[in-house]
Order: structure tokens, then C-alpha cells, then sequence
């Protein structure tokens, strides 16, 4: 008893322990349950804000960015793109819009929806204290099993049978703003596609941000859209008496200056005769000739360059009745020498009959409105195109760009990739079933819940087609259930312009396999890593707003008259203080004030 009561004062005695601070005490932090519950609000939110853009129905979102411009689209990743967020859970589901867009083109919105109905699936369990760890590794079996179910369910078409790549890429158009224009926007698409492909080592490359290129021209109407079998460039003659149309001209690219070379430093040149200066002179001319006779020896039509071109090479050329352009961007001149055959040269010395193009049709300038253009079109077998769009205000032709771009990418998917699921929701829905067939039946333990809990959150798909054409909700969504329990019915799904009930195999209503894995991918990762989150630290040091400074409080460190100006207000603001208090009227009070401060000065 003695050596308890003894032992208990020895620790009675030692002194306590200091709190040990690891953090800076101005950073914020969240964690355990706090977070994960704020990464489900978030993810949730950037979800609602894009489910009302989903399918044939949908809304416009204006978005005004801070330079004051308006974006008006549906499309997701734009709507994304222009959100500042501030929660980073929010800025992962924008991070996983655009990489959607990056990778397959589409599915933007729907991989956001998914990704922030999974979420919300797994809040039930958070609160009932499963461990994240478990609903992660659900998660991820319930992902590779929608994989297989997704390939089971795929069928293989024919890439040369354009009737039926046109019907699957309509099927993407129909829930555009361009639904209305749906056949030109196809074609266009389609024909754009087909223009960029090139055979390399036996794999099909296409490329249609490099050699596809829109060229958005306000005014006309959207009819007048179309894509040339060449190039156009917004670019004007640089002597207004060159010719302006040519038929099969010789083209000759370069990407250096037609012009005499500057020094990169300052240059001086002393000169002590008047005929040094003549010399020079010529000197500078005799180096622009040889330029332009090395280029004029093998009598092009058309000559293009990257960088300048000097009046002098302009009269040279002009003698010999030789176009020019100068100042192209270097992706025009790319996307020229694809369609015309010709070799972009840097030095004009070293020029061959080899790098003359020769397979352009035409050359002509065109005045569209108040630019001019120049066209080079009629080209044998062009590998690069231009898409002229016509519309009536910027914000229109920006949509119709945005909406060709989704259904080019969509063509570019079924032509490397030819395999395609049904769209309108059927996917998903069939998903859900088999899904939860399959917890029901083999997984076992507590992981059974978060996988059932994540193929009912598939129904989201069709629910909010629903939901976006204003049918009935709970009577659409069961009626799809029971047709989808039985294997009949595997390809029934929404109609999203009246919310029926209808087989997508006969609608012709088809999503490529790549865009739907993708999306599934995409989803069920970004879920599970935000799930795995339980701290959030911002470090961020808060500033000191203007107004919790208090009147009184010490001015910060400043050198010289500033400091000194800084005293002296200091010790006014004080003194003023002090009078009020001791009640010395108003009209003496300046005088205190400056013999105060004279005696503080003195006494520093």
C-alpha cells in the first residue's frame, strides 16, 4: 500500500508535458468522417450542376467568364471548364470532365453524374461506420465485372459501311443544340474523319486536332457549313497586283525570312565614304536576289513562308508573276504541305524539285465579309482539311464547333475502335441488373452492400433522361427494371425525347464501347480514391483583412520617412485617444497634440 501511494506521488511530481504543435495553427484541416462527408457534398454538387445537360432534352447553362464573355453550351467539360471551384474534391470531378474529353471526346456528363452518384451511394455506409478500405475494394470488383458485362454486351460493325457510322455518330448529335442539323453535322464529321486517316505501319492514325482545322466565320447560316477538300487560311496577298486565281500551282513552303538578316544584337557599321553606304546597300539587295533566284529557279506559282517578306523580294517576285503569303502559323503550313505534297524548306538555297508541291487542284483568294481568304482546294487525295462553319453571332458558331468536335471524336472512336453498346440509358440499366444478380449470388461478407448500393447507383443514367423529358419518374424507371430482368430485354432504354420505353437496336441508338468503358473507368476510380480521403489540411496562411486590424495595433515595420511617418501617426492616433478620454476640448486639442509629439521626438 505504502509503495502504491509512494509510486503515485513520484508521478504526481513529474512535470506535465507540453503540447506539441505540429501544424501551423492558421491551417485548416478536416478529417476523419468531416471529410469524407465533404468530398460527397462536393462531388455531389458538381453533379447536380451538370445533370439537367444530360440527353436530347437538356438545358443551357450561360456562363459569363470574368473578361466578361458569354458561354452558352451544354456540353460538360465546357460547362466544368468555366466553374471556379474551391473545394478539391470539386476540382477532381472538373479534372475528370476534361480528361473524359481528352481520352474519348464524350461522355463528359455522364461520367461527372456517375461519378457523383457513386459518392452519395457509399454515405449510408460512412455513417454506420463500414471502413472505407472495404467499399473501396467492392467498388473495384463491381468494375471489373460492368467491364466483362460491357464487352458481353458489345457488337462489332463494319468500318467501311459509312450509312452505319453515320446512324451511331447521329445518335451523339441528337442530344447536341445541333440536333436540328443533325445530317450536315454528321456528314461533316464524317468526312473529316475520313480526310485525316493515314495508314502508318499497319495502324490507322487520325488526327483531327493538328489536321482538322474549324475556321468560324460570323455571318450566313449554318446550311452553308461544309468541309473543303483542302485548306483554307485567313490570309491576303502581300502585293495587291499578284494573281488571285490559279489552277495547278506549283507550291513552294518555306519557314524563313524572305528579307534581308538582321543582327540579333544592336549593329553598328561606321562608315567613312559615301560609297560605303551605296555598297551596303547593295549588299543587302544582292543577298535578298540570290535568295529569290534560288527559289525563282523552280518557277513556282505560289510561294509561302512563315517569317517576313521584304518589298524588295515582293518586286521580284512580282516580275516573274509569282503569288505570295507570308506570316503563316506553322500549323497552316503543316496542314499545306499535307494537301499540296510540297516539303517545308529553311534554307531557299537548298530547295529540289522533290519539295514543289503539285497536287493542289486551286488556288484562289476569296473576300468573306471584311477578311480575305485564301483557298487551296480540288487537292488528289488531301490528308488535312478545313471545316468552314457559317453562323449567325460567335456564341453559335462556338457551339457548333464544340458539337462537331464531340461528333468528330466520336467517329474517331468507332473507326479504331468498331464496337458499340446500346445508348439511352439500356447499358447502364442492363448494368444495375446483372450487377446486383451477382452480389445477390457470389460476394459474400460485408462488401456485398457497397456493391449492390453501386449498381443501383447506375440507374442514374435513365433516370435522369427521365427526369430531363418530364415523364414520369417511378412508373418509367420500374417498368425499364422489369424489362431488363429478363435477357430479352437487354437492349430497352430511354427514348429522351418523350421518356418511353423503347429497344435502342431498332431506334438505331448506339454509344461506342470505348466511350462507355472509359466513362465507367473514370468514375468508379475517382470515387474510390476521393473515399479513401480522411484528412484535409490546407496550409494556406490567411491574411490579415484590413478591417480585424484594430485601430491600435502596432504599424508593420517600414524603413526611413515612411517609418517615421508611420510613428508619428501612431503616437497622433493615441494622443487623440488619451484627450478624448480626459475630456480637453476640441479647439485645444491640436495643441496638445503637436507639443506632445515634440517631446517624445526630443526625449527618442
Amino acid at each position: 500500500y505504502q509503495r502504491r501511494v509512494h509510486g503515485d506521488s513520484e508521478n504526481m511530481m513529474l512535470p506535465q508535458q507540453a503540447q506539441v504543435i505540429v501544424l501551423n495553427p492558421s491551417a485548416k484541416r478536416e478529417s476523419g468522417r468531416k471529410a469524407q462527408f465533404a468530398n460527397i457534398r462536393a462531388a455531389k454538387a458538381m453533379a447536380d450542376v451538370v445533370r439537367t445537360t444530360l440527353g436530347p432534352r437538356s438545358m443551357l447553362k450561360m456562363l459569363l467568364d470574368p473578361m466578361g464573355g458569354i458561354v452558352l453550351t451544354n456540353d460538360g467539360n465546357a460547362i466544368l471548364r468555366e466553374i471556379e471551384v474551391a473545394h478539391p474534391a470539386a476540382k477532381s470531378m472538373v479534372e475528370i470532365s476534361r480528361a473524359q474529353d481528352e481520352e474519348v471526346g464524350d461522355g463528359t456528363k455522364s461520367v461527372v453524374i456517375l461519378a457523383g452518384e457513386f459518392m452519395q451511394a457509399a454515405e449510408l455506409f460512412i455513417e454506420k461506420d463500414m471502413h472505407p478500405t472495404v467499399i473501396v475494394g467492392a467498388y473495384f470488383q463491381a468494375l471489373e465485372k460492368a467491364l466483362k458485362i460491357v464487352n458481353d454486351l458489345s457488337i462489332e460493325i463494319k468500318i467501311d459501311d459509312e450509312k452505319e457510322i453515320e446512324r451511331i455518330v447521329r445518335s451523339s448529335v441528337a442530344t447536341k443544340n445541333v440536333s436540328k442539323w443533325g445530317d450536315l453535322v454528321c456528314k461533316m464529321a464524317i468526312t473529316a474523319v475520313n480526310k485525316v486517316t493515314m495508314n502508318v505501319n499497319g495502324r490507322k492514325d487520325i488526327d483531327t486536332k493538328k489536321y482538322a482545322k474549324v475556321e468560324k466565320i460570323p455571318g450566313g447560316t449554318i446550311e452553308e457549313c461544309m468541309v473543303l477538300d483542302g485548306v483554307m487560311v485567313n490570309k491576303d496577298l502581300t502585293h495587291p497586283q499578284m494573281r488571285k486565281r490559279i489552277e495547278n500551282p506549283r507550291i513552294i513552303l518555306l519557314d524563313c525570312p524572305l528579307e534581308y538578316k538582321k543582327g540579333e544584337s544592336q549593329t553598328n557599321m561606321e562608315l567613312t565614304k559615301e560609297e560605303d553606304f551605296k555598297k551596303a546597300l547593295q549588299m543587302e539587295e544582292d543577298e535578298v536576289k540570290k535568295v529569290c533566284d534560288a527559289i525563282l529557279a523552280l518557277k513556282p506559282d505560289v510561294v509561302l513562308t512563315e517569317k517576313g517578306v521584304s518589298d524588295l523580294a515582293q518586286h521580284f517576285f512580282l516580275k516573274k508573276n509569282v503569288t505570295v503569303l507570308r506570316r503563316l502559323r506553322k500549323t497552316d503550313n503543316n496542314r499545306i504541305a499535307r494537301v499540296s505534297g510540297a516539303t517545308i524548306v529553311n534554307r531557299p538555297e537548298e530547295l529540289q524539285e522533290s519539295d514543289v508541291g503539285t497536287q493542289c487542284g486551286l488556288y484562289e483568294l476569296k473576300k468573306i465579309g471584311d477578311e480575305f481568304f485564301s483557298y487551296f482546294v480540288k487537292c488528289k487525295d488531301p490528308k488535312a482539311c478545313t471545316i468552314v462553319l457559317r453562323g449567325a453571332t460567335k456564341d453559335v458558331l462556338n457551339e457548333i464547333e464544340r458539337n462537331l468536335q464531340d461528333a468528330m471524336n466520336v467517329a474517331r472512336n468507332v473507326i479504331l475502335n468498331p464496337k458499340l453498346v446500346p445508348g439511352g440509358g439500356a447499358l447502364e440499366m442492363e448494368l444495375s441488373c446483372r450487377l446486383m444478380d451477382y452480389a445477390t449470388k457470389e460476394i459474400k461478407g460485408a462488401q456485398q452492400w457497397p456493391f449492390k448500393a453501386l449498381a443501383s447507383a447506375f440507374e442514374v443514367i435513365p433516370r435522369t433522361l427521365i427526369q430531363n423529358s418530364g415523364a414520369d419518374v417511378v412508373r418509367q424507371l420500374t417498368a425499364l427494371r422489369e424489362k431488363h430482368s429478363s435477357p430479352a430485354g437487354a437492349n430497352m432504354g430511354i427514348d429522351g425525347i418523350d421518356g418511353k420505353i423503347i429497344d435502342m437496336k431498332e431506334a438505331n441508338i448506339y454509344d461506342p464501347t470505348a466511350v462507355k468503358i472509359q466513362t465507367i473507368k473514370t468514375a468508379i476510380e475517382v470515387s474510390a480514391m476521393l473515399l479513401r480521403i480522411d484528412d484535409i489540411v490546407s496550409g494556406i496562411k490567411k491574411e490579415k483583412s484590413q478591417k480585424s486590424k484594430s485601430q491600435f495595433d502596432e504599424p508593420d515595420e517600414a524603413f526611413g520617412d515612411a517609418r517615421d511617418g508611420q510613428k508619428t501617426q501612431f503616437i497622433q492616433t493615441h494622443i487623440i485617444f488619451d484627450l478624448s478620454l480626459i475630456h480637453i476640448s476640441e479647439p485645444t486639442r491640436p495643441l496638445y497634440i503637436s507639443y506632445a509629439v515634440f517631446c517624445l521626438k526630443k526625449k527618442n
